[in-house]
């Protein structure tokens, strides 16, 4: 792990963001994160393509969830 220094303007969007999304901040701006660089790797995929994308790669973890 490590530390990403941002600007003050751009944490309070987080800030701001991660109340309205039920997360913590860490976690919107990591989500913000894979977002972008996915959007960077996939220019013709839409967001919710990209949301599609992400949740595919997470499958494994779900699925190990609901066998709980």
């Amino acid at each position: 792990m490590g530390i990403v220094k941002i600007s003050e303007d751009l944490h309070d969007e987080i800030r701001q963001a991660s109340s309205a999304m039920a997360r913590s901040i860490n976690a919107q701006a990591e989500f913000w994160i894979k977002i972008g660089m996915l959007a960077e790797l996939n220019p013709e995929l839409s967001y919710n393509q990209l949301c599609k994308k992400l949740l595919r790669a997470q499958t494994p973890m779900l699925k190990e969830l609901i066998r709980e």
